[in-house]
């Protein structure tokens, strides 16, 4: 059975390939959108497992704290910060494509940290 939690976790996985694919293209805005959405996806998978709510991007940044202190690893919170970069990138469009690259670096590297955490 594919569970809520599952679902989240594959979403953010396939998000992550179409981003590098859309870097791959050129198109920066959906390359940043698909790196943000694949660090919300893993982040509400973990919230879901948790009954941490997980409806608002306020709600993301809460649960990030509460992972970061949980695992003891400051860096975590901060490569979300470089996800949340890529979202607000999406909107605007300041960002060259080595920024959208490294963002999406980070966004990897969210995820395998946080991966684990997934039942």
């Amino acid at each position: 059975m594919v569970t809520r939690s599952t679902h989240h976790s594959e979403t953010a996985a396939a998000f992550l390939l179409k981003a590098r694919a859309h870097l791959d293209e050129g198109d920066l805005l959906q390359a940043s959108e698909k790196g943000w959405d694949a660090a919300a996806y893993l982040v509400e998978a973990i919230s879901e497992q948790h009954g941490w709510p997980h409806a608002w991007g306020g709600d993301l940044f809460i649960a990030v704290d509460r992972i970061t202190a949980e695992l003891d690893d400051e860096r975590v919170g901060r490569l979300f910060l470089s996800a949340s970069a890529l979202q607000q990138n999406f909107h605007e469009g300041w960002m060259p494509a080595g920024s959208v690259a490294a963002g999406l670096n980070a966004v990897e590297e969210f995820v395998r940290r946080l991966d684990d955490l997934i039942d």
